[in-house]
């Protein structure tokens, strides 16, 4: 009986762990705005500037459940050796991901390191490869956790005594991702690029248990990983920004795909407002608004469910912000910049 038990709260974790997200990992529908959680070839890849910091904020279905998800992260890259190597340059980031979902106080603490490097082929294209390394930490409390001995023949009552014994309330492992990325910029209104990535390549466990169950193996499947999107200048007022990715995990999917736009407020680029729209395929429309101040941009999106859950949530999903700076280590020169990504900057 306590074997069959241990397999049930085994695939209770998994959901809750699975309930963030149609995968399993952590993710921002603003997937774009998070880059080094996209590829770790988006380290240092950064068309306009020489180094970038950011935020990301996400809460999740606040409408249904007493302890929303909430997943919180911080990021930095930067370009280095520009100067010594010939037509290219490394980047090196770094992120720290936060998330905390569900009333059995499941938290994941994730901290992760990223290099990469660039090399221009010829004056039009940008071939990047990246790999990041990584640690994480996730903890469960489980007084909040009814399981299956504890039900009355009504209700769950955690009050009563369990057989269910959870050997260890906080594991953590090791983890490794690798990605590549392609950039073409045939003329200074014209930037496609997109990017593979696979993540877990190093399979870690993980697990509350110190054996699996017959039957289960607790190591992260590997997760694949792809996105395209382009820059258009239409005018020297409006850039348009299409793109779309997708992510499969053990058999789970995401695809969003989206466009938003640009409009130059101050003629100088220097203020601007952004609108667009994505759709997470068979669960959300995503609606999104932003600003651009100098090197300053902020990013909101709200998640409305599509999907059979609006029954219950009655389409209120997530919401979540971006911030990001962005910087140069001199004064800002456009004659200077590895690729020719759309700007209102002259």
């Amino acid at each position: 009986m306590k074997k069959a038990s241990n397999i049930l709260i085994v695939l209770f974790l998994l959901d809750v762990i699975n309930a963030n997200c149609v995968a399993q990992d952590l993710h921002f529908s603003q997937w774009f705005n998070s880059p080094l959680t996209t590829n770790p070839a988006n380290t240092g890849f950064i068309p306009d500037a020489d180094y970038r910091l950011g935020a990301n904020y996400r809460q999740q279905w606040s409408s249904i459940m007493t302890e929303p998800y909430r997943t919180m992260s911080i990021w930095g890259d930067a370009q280095v050796f520009r100067n010594r190597i010939e037509n290219g340059w490394l980047g090196l980031g770094g992120v720290i991901l936060r998330d905390e979902a569900g009333a059995g106080n499941l938290t994941s603490t994730q901290a992760y390191a990223s290099i990469a490097y660039h090399q221009m082929i010829g004056y039009t294209s940008l071939l990047t490869a990246g790999f990041n390394v990584g640690w994480i930490n996730k903890r469960i409390n489980s007084v909040n956790l009814k399981f299956p001995d504890q039900f009355d023949g009504k209700f769950f009552d955690n009050t009563l005594p369990t057989s269910v014994q959870i050997d260890k309330p906080s594991t953590s492992l090791f983890d490794m991702q690798v990605g590549m990325n392609y950039a073409y910029f045939p003329t200074d209104k014209i930037y496609i690029n997109g990017g593979l990535s696979v993540w877990h390549i190093n399979h870690p466990r993980e697990s509350f248990f110190t054996t699996d169950p017959v039957g289960f193996d607790s190591r992260l499947p590997l997760r694949y990983t792809g996105f395209i999107n382009g820059s258009f200048k239409t005018s020297d007022l409006v850039i348009i920004n299409p793109m779309g990715y997708y992510s499969n995990q053990a058999g789970s999917s995401e695809t969003v795909l989206g466009l938003n736009a640009q409009y130059n407020l101050s003629g100088d680029g220097e203020q601007q407002v952004i609108g667009g729209l994505y759709f997470r395929v068979g669960d959300a429309v995503i609606p999104m608004i932003g600003f651009i101040y100098k090197n300053i941009r902020l990013m909101f999106t709200y998640d409305v469910t599509v999907s059979s859950l609006a029954n219950t949530n009655n389409g209120f999903g997530a919401w979540e912000f971006s911030l990001t700076q962005y910087g140069n280590y001199g004064n800002f020169n456009g004659d200077r910049r590895q690729s020719l990504c759309p700007s209102f900057k002259q």
